[in-house]
């Protein structure tokens, strides 16, 4: 059986009954500017992407009565055309089954904006095997509120500062600022072994690909490499911990890692590129010390954005930002 968006259920309607009708939504402010494929994402919740550009390119979407591409921009007051679309049962379902509601610790919070400390385990945004995320456990939090959206991204297993807008203007200013570098960011890492001093930039470009299973994966390429985006990271040495001979662990170091490019699992790939992986990192980590550490409590990887630098979207003013390291990795590092 399939459900109808914007109709009544097949099952409802009596044979010859009239087709479920067209939805007519005006565009508001927290909307406008969007392009008209991520408008419809919103609008027509749980229908799948290829669905969407489908119902575009045959023209059932339409803006103002005419007929529009993928990558129009919506503006105030503009009339969308939303076609009655067919979804399956299991999607239905899964939009009935909406994400539990859940507040996040705040560090900072405003008319436009919302910094929030992200806990390690919890990913940003429902996707790929994950029903939902931070941001659909907000929205549900605060269902009085128009617009909620993440600004950039972090690991599931990464802890620490994560910036959601509250206003569309809001939200495209601050992407600017991630995009043109204008924006400060600072992680807490653990890795195994002595870090070198003398070892502050790593350039070296990246690479993504699949593996045989599918999962996404991460690594340091060559220059020449067409598919190689240039990365830079900044390491600094917080703190050395000396072996810890009789828990049959090694020499670490606790680095302020500062990244100058944001790319796909940058931080990581990096790190380990320089034979000193990310404690706990289950991708590209040393798995045998990670199931060591597992027995001794630490069961995450250890990486925390720390600090965060932007400008304010509104006020223009320089906001800086520390989210300290929870109790779960600050217990593991010894007091200097």
């Amino acid at each position: 059986m399939k459900h109808i968006i914007g109709g009544k259920p097949p099952s409802d309607r009596t044979p010859g009954a009239p087709a479920p009708a067209a939805r007519l939504v005006e565009v508001d402010e927290d909307s406008a500017g969007q392009r008209l494929d991520n408008f419809l994402l919103r609008q027509l919740k749980g229908v799948p992407k290829t669905h969407v550009y489908r119902i575009i390119r045959s023209g059932e979407v339409r803006i103002n009565k005419g007929r529009v591409n993928a990558d129009t921009r919506v503006e105030v007051g503009d009339v969308v055309r939303l076609p009655p679309v067919r979804i399956s049962d299991k999607v239905a379902e899964k939009a009935e089954r909406p994400a539990p509601a859940r507040e996040f610790p705040i560090l900072l919070e405003d008319e436009h904006l919302i910094a929030l400390d992200k806990p390690a385990g919890v990913a940003v945004h429902g996707g790929s095997g994950v029903s939902f995320g931070v941001i659909e456990q907000l929205r549900q939090a605060r269902p009085q509120a128009r617009f909620l959206e993440l600004v950039h991204r972090l690991d599931r297993e990464t802890s620490g500062i994560l910036l959601v807008a509250k206003k569309r203007s809001a939200l495209t200013h601050l992407q600017d600022q991630f995009r043109e570098r204008e924006t400060g960011k600072t992680y807490l890492a653990l890795v195994t072994g002595s870090w070198p001093a003398n070892k502050k930039v790593i350039d070296q470009p990246l690479h993504k690909y699949l593996q045989a299973d599918g999962e996404r994966r991460v690594r340091v390429t060559t220059a020449d490499d067409p598919d190689g985006m240039r990365s830079i990271t900044l390491v600094k040495v917080r703190q050395t911990l000396p072996a810890r001979a009789a828990q049959g662990l090694p020499a670490m170091s606790l680095l302020e890692v500062t990244i100058k490019t944001g790319r796909t699992h940058q931080i990581r790939v990096h790190l380990a590129a320089q034979g000193h992986p990310i404690v706990g990192d289950d991708k590209y980590g040393d798995f045998d010390l990670n199931k060591r550490l597992q027995k001794l409590g630490m069961r995450r990887m250890f990486l925390h954005a720390w600090r965060l630098q932007f400008t304010h979207p509104a006020s223009g003013e320089r906001v800086l930002l520390n989210a300290e390291l929870p109790p779960e990795l600050a217990d593991f590092v010894p007091t200097a």
